[in-house]
């Protein structure tokens, strides 16, 4: 089992409004590749003080060849998206997890 884990840092005026976006509209555009297994969705309690708050998407996969499949056909359309939407409104960080 792999973790592929979004940390998006999005600013507090568009907050409400780009989580709804992407509970509703973004993640199940994710889930519909079929690949990730399933979702979840955390906020960051130990906030520093950055005029924004932190979420991470963590999507799990079978395995590292479901990842790299999604990665390659879907994740730049699907983060595009994003980047369209919300452009220069929030930080992104990537991250893929191994389960041990």
């Amino acid at each position: 089992m792999v973790l592929y884990n979004l940390t998006i840092n999005i600013d507090k005026a568009t907050e409400r409004e780009w989580l709804n976006w992407m509970r509703f509209e973004l993640v199940p555009q994710f889930m519909e590749t079929g690949l990730p297994l399933a979702v979840k969705i955390l906020r960051l309690l130990t906030e520093v003080e950055n005029g924004g708050e932190t979420y991470t998407f963590q999507f799990s996969f079978k395995g590292r060849i479901d990842y790299f499949r999604f990665n390659k056909l879907h994740a730049d359309e699907l983060l595009g998206k994003l980047q369209q939407q919300y452009s220069n409104q929030y930080v992104l960080f990537q991250s893929l997890l191994e389960e041990v």
